[in-house]
């Protein structure tokens, strides 16, 4: 199986705005995209985009998953990067349609068909470093992805960084390229440094995401989470983790967590901790690391609670389990 996200469907579905008016989608090869070397984004880092997967069920329809979330967020992210308006009308029937066109490409679950919604600017201007550009590119890539955990479930490795933050705080919830790029040398330096999978990034102690997904406590029947701000992305797997999980009648606390509270609730037998995202929905975390010191969480393993949340999520996305959000789109 290829490495995640390697794999690409030959066509895309794509749009320009030219300062006035956006082009009618269309669908062309994705071998490549024409940009001016000056274009705003090779220099100013003015994109955005989104990860959403559609999923094959039983009856042979093809479902996205939240997709109407995924999109009022790229808008979002658009508006705080300063990028062109994006339609949200004109996006989701890019979406629908190019998922619909390769419908049959699409795996079955465990797998789904990626969805990568791309917003970039497009301008050929190296003049606007404090100016936003007026012409941009929206895309629309798939990829078909096999089963993350078809290793086999295995609890990660978080280094807690108290330093450092993974982006700029009023960047947080803005869904940038540029977030990710922040990120990528102090996770590879956790690599070589202690063997850790990701980077917790917790300014000043106060705990907020990886590089790449959300953090969740659990402890008990309570469920802890950074409560919603600017300074990090609110996930809209973790959304749907949280909802669920009121529902099965556990108590969802969005709230300041600090690293002290962390590390003595994490040494209980009980306790679990997870990341949640779009590709693994939700992982679980067995050690936290601080200082040089490993501090193993609950037992180290995968525990039940998050299990059972990431089955019901899972179940609701195969069609295996009652849409009852309504957060399936059936495109085919």
């Amino acid at each position: 199986m290829a490495a995640f996200g390697t794999v690409f469907m030959p066509e895309m579905a794509i749009t320009e705005f030219n300062g006035e008016q956006w082009s009618a989608p269309r669908k062309a090869a994705v071998e490549h995209i024409q940009l001016h070397p000056a274009a705003h984004v090779l220099h100013y880092s003015s994109t955005c985009f989104e990860g959403l997967k559609a999923f094959l069920h039983a009856d042979g329809s093809v479902n996205i998953f939240r997709m109407e979330a995924n999109i009022a967020r790229l808008i979002q992210s658009s508006r705080l990067l300063s990028l062109p308006e994006v339609d949200a009308e004109m996006l989701r029937e890019m979406i629908t349609s190019i998922v619909a066109t390769y419908a049959d490409k699409t795996p079955t679950p465990p797998g789904s068909m990626y969805i990568r919604p791309t917003h970039i600017g497009t301008e050929p201007s190296i003049g606007k470093a404090a100016g936003a550009s007026a012409s941009s590119m929206l895309y629309v890539l798939l990829s078909p992805v096999g089963d993350y955990f078809s290793g086999g479930v295995r609890p990660l490795r978080l280094l807690i960084e108290e330093q450092g933050a993974r982006c700029a705080a009023h960047m947080g919830m803005v869904k940038s390229g540029g977030n990710y790029a922040s990120a990528l040398q102090p996770i590879m330096q956790a690599r070589a440094a202690v063997n850790a999978d990701q980077v917790l990034f917790c300014p000043g102690g106060d705990v907020q995401e990886t590089g790449a997904a959300n953090f969740m406590l659990i402890d008990g029947d309570e469920i802890i989470t950074k409560a919603l701000d600017s300074s990090f992305l609110h996930g809209i797997t973790r959304d749907s983790i949280l909802t669920i999980a009121r529902d099965m009648g556990l108590k969802v606390s969005e709230r300041e967590l600090s690293v002290d509270e962390l590390l003595e609730r994490a040494g209980k037998p009980h306790c679990e901790a997870a990341l949640s995202g779009t590709a693994a929905v939700l992982t679980p975390v067995g050690t936290l690391i601080r200082n040089g010191t490993e501090h193993v969480v609950g037992t180290g393993t995968e525990g039940a609670t998050t299990t059972k949340l990431r089955t019901a999520l899972n179940e609701i996305q195969w069609g295996q389990r009652s849409d009852d959000y309504g957060w399936l789109t059936k495109v085919s």
